[in-house]
């Protein structure tokens, strides 16, 4: 809003001269011209002039849109030479005196008359020309023509141009590197992501190949947890480590070969009374009345001898025995395999554990060290515990199998213990195999023997087992029996072993880390 102060009541604007006479005084009533710019001021620069007088116009159109404004609003505005009075009435501009007239340069209307033209690139008119805006003058310095006819180069085809704008330099030869990218880049994202997912699909199949190994050195691992219980009551007795572990493994040695040698000699009794009684069989059953009508009708005998004598059936009787041979191989390789890590695991126990323990925060080694004493604490009365009961089930499966005069009581009593180490269903399989041998000793010891491991299974299950587990691992029964079937599902023998453990693990976890945690919230 223009000012409404008299001329002569206010003080002079800075830049402005001064006047005694009102502007309705001046000669003819009309208000001069602005003084045109000089065209030869020593020693400056006019905008508009020179190399940059593109970017200078622009610089001084946009000052002058920013010192108040102009036009009919009264404000005032920076021409190239002098200041535009504001804060009068309007139309109030300030010239020079009134002595001295200056005359109109060449092009522009004298003093009164109507402009024909746009007014001059540096000032505002009357009519209060809008300012260029910046970004008109930084467009023209990148490459549209300048006001003197001058582009600035293209960097795609000037090379010093491209080193100017990249701000190349001695430290930066290629020019100034931009901002890096951030993680939240899609880019970014995306390609750690697919290398999450390889590298996780690279594991699942490298684990998948060497899943034999890994079974081998975890059930290794899980036999040495199990033994130092007695290799730690040993070193209390006063041997070393070193003895401790020797008089352990020489034990486990003995249990393995007495197992090995009371089975060896059975069987190979057995397959060479089969061999030299099988013709007396094959006569008996032609001796049968029943077989041998089954015999003159369907030829059943004469169709087996036939089948015996083909060469596939050979060939493929060959192979079966091959495969048998491959996996009894394979099975004593495992076995050896396991004893020798197990004994190396078992000699150094104690540095592996300092090893596992230094990768925690030092703030929580100590809590961690603790944790994990118990766990393998729990680990080792697991395997004390299951080796007790196997012990307990071998024991009364040779005295029952001696008082019933069973053949070889000591194979059959200690394929017992051996297979009670699986939980659930090993001490059945167990069972089992000696019913089918007392069954063929006689129907009454069949009987008494099927008698037999039915009761010691009630008792096994509902009395023995619970209060051992109880006591070693601290697991609810239920907990045992869904964690053997998970384990025994996943990974046969070996996952229904360490199924139980782990499970006391889980359990003591959970236990001391995460219910006291979940209190605090």
């Amino acid at each position: 809003m223009p000012d409404e102060t008299p001329r002569k009541d206010r003080s002079a604007a800075p830049g402005e001269e001064t006047s005694d006479s009102p502007s309705e005084d001046r000669p003819g009533g009309q208000v001069p011209a602005p003084a045109p710019p000089a065209d030869d001021l020593p020693g400056e620069d006019r905008p508009g002039d020179g190399p940059s007088g593109a970017s200078s116009a622009a610089g001084a159109s946009s000052a002058a849109g920013e010192s108040g404004g102009a036009g009919e609003s009264g404000g005032a505005g920076d021409s190239s030479t002098g200041h535009l009075g504001g804060g009068g009435r309007p139309g109030d501009i300030a010239g020079p005196p009134e002595d001295e007239p200056v005359p109109a340069p060449p092009g522009q209307p004298q003093a009164g008359s109507e402009p024909s033209g746009p007014p001059p690139s540096g000032g505002a008119s009357e009519r209060g020309a809008a300012p260029v805006p910046a970004a008109v003058g930084e467009q023209a310095a990148v490459g549209t023509p300048a006001t003197g006819g001058r582009t600035v180069p293209d960097p795609a085809h000037d090379i010093e141009q491209r080193k100017r704008e990249a701000g190349a330099d001695q430290r930066f030869p290629f020019g100034r590197p931009g901002l890096p990218l951030g993680r939240a880049h899609p880019f970014v994202f995306g390609f750690t992501a697919a290398l999450g997912v390889i590298t996780a699909w690279l594991l699942v199949q490298a684990a998948t190949n060497a899943k034999s190994v890994i079974v081998m050195i975890v059930v290794a691992m899980f036999l040495a947890v199990g033994l130092n219980p007695a290799v730690e009551r040993l070193k209390r007795l006063g041997l070393s480590r070193g003895w401790a572990v020797g008089v352990v493994f020489f034990c486990v040695l003995l249990f393995f070969a007495g197992f090995v040698a009371s089975l060896v000699p059975p069987l190979t009794e057995q397959v060479t009374e089969l061999t030299k009684s099988l013709p007396d069989y094959i006569q008996q059953l032609r001796g049968n009345r029943r077989i041998a009508d089954w015999d003159k009708r369907y030829h059943l005998l004469q169709q087996a001898q036939d089948k015996i004598n083909e060469p596939k059936f050979q060939q493929k009787l060959a192979t079966e025995a091959l495969n048998v041979g491959k996996v009894a191989l394979i099975g004593t390789f495992q076995g050896v395999t396991i004893l020798i890590l197990t004994l190396y695991f078992l000699g150094s126990l104690p540095q592996i554990k300092a090893f596992a323990y230094q990768l925690a925060p030092r703030t929580r080694r100590a809590r961690v060290a603790l944790l994990g004493d118990e766990i393998l604490d729990r680990i080792g009365g697991y395997v004390a515990g299951q080796f007790t009961i196997a012990f307990i089930a071998g024991l009364t499966s040779y005295i029952f199998l001696e008082i019933l005069d069973v053949p070889y009581a000591l194979a059959l009593a200690l394929i017992v213990a051996v297979t009670d180490l699986v939980p659930l269903v090993g001490a059945t399989v167990g069972a089992v195999i000696v019913c089918l041998v007392a069954f063929l000793t006689g129907t009454f010891e069949g009987i008494a023997a099927v008698v037999f491991y039915v009761i010691y299974q009630q008792v096994e299950n509902y009395l023995v087992y619970p209060r051992v587990m109880k006591r070693t691992v601290d697991v609810q029964p239920a907990v045992t029996v869904v964690a053997a079937l998970i384990g025994g599902t996943l990974l046969g023998v070996p996952g229904a072993l360490l199924a139980i453990p782990t499970a006391a693990a889980i359990s003591l976890l959970i236990r001391e880390v995460v219910i006291p945690r979940q209190e605090t919230l």
